[in-house]
């Protein structure tokens, strides 16, 4: 199957749900490149940005999972490789 690199952007508001994410984004660690994460202490949020190599499908669906989080968005960008 064809993957995809794509960097997904995470914006964290609410720590609540902070445990339910890392283990969404343990169940990907097989796909997932790199990952970087930075307080952003003025605005109160933390940003998270996940580096993937995965099919497209198997891509959006961690999005859409990790979208469902009270308190969290996520948006992809796909690579045109």
């Amino acid at each position: 199957m064809d993957t995809r690199v794509a960097i997904i952007g995470i914006i964290l508001e609410n720590k609540d749900n902070v445990e339910t994410l890392n283990s969404i984004l343990h169940d990907y660690s097989n796909r997932i490149i790199g990952r970087m994460g930075m307080p952003y202490k003025e605005k109160a949020i933390n940003i998270i940005t996940i580096i993937i190599d995965a099919p497209q499908d198997e891509i959006n669906t961690l999005s859409g999972k990790i979208g469902k989080l009270s308190g969290i968005t996520s948006k992809v960008i796909y690579s045109n490789k």
